[in-house]
């Protein structure tokens, strides 16, 4: 039973990471449900991008000086919560793999540890959604199918055609 417990928790350990470096990837071959999780927490990510863009683009989506005035302090203040999410998450991380570090390492530590990184997570991503319903609060509707236009346009930049990407040859 420990072995199962220990490798679950292992690569629960091991595959955080990993998927975290795979949320800017496409999501094709994908299940729905996945997809949309991944595509909801990419577009988390770029919450402070948005609103920096809405910023730097005011005029081409029509802001007034009272709205950009509106939305800097609102970007500022997501930029500071995603500095402390970051930083809180790297320490959460941190202490886990303290714990891990022993041969004989407590499972309800280990357990309690990924719980609060669970809920490290999960409160950044309630607090960038109060943020985006204050933002949207703030643009008319036309405005926001503006911003929405540029964002899609902005993700489909970043990433890569399929067609563009070198092919490997086996040897």
């Amino acid at each position: 039973m420990k072995k199962i417990v220990l490798s679950l928790l292992l690569t629960v350990f091991f595959a955080v990471p990993a998927f975290s470096q795979t949320k800017d990837m496409p999501m094709k071959g994908h299940g729905e449900g996945h997809g949309q999780m991944m595509e909801t927490c990419n577009y988390m990510d770029k919450m402070g991008g948005m609103t920096g863009m809405c910023i730097e683009h005011a005029a081409m989506i029509g802001l007034t000086d009272d709205q950009i005035m509106k939305m800097k302090p609102v970007h500022r203040e997501m930029q500071k919560k995603d500095a402390r999410f970051k930083a809180d998450l790297k320490i959460a991380e941190i202490e886990l793999m303290e714990i891990m570090e022993v041969k004989d390492f407590d499972i309800e530590q280990a357990g309690s540890a990924v719980k609060k990184i669970a809920e490290i997570k999960t409160a950044h991503h309630l607090e960038m959604l109060k943020a985006m319903k204050e933002i949207r609060t703030i643009l008319t509707d036309e405005q926001f199918k503006k911003m929405k236009k540029m964002m899609c346009m902005k993700t489909h930049e970043e990433k890569p055609s399929e067609r563009s990407k070198p092919i490997m040859k086996k040897k």
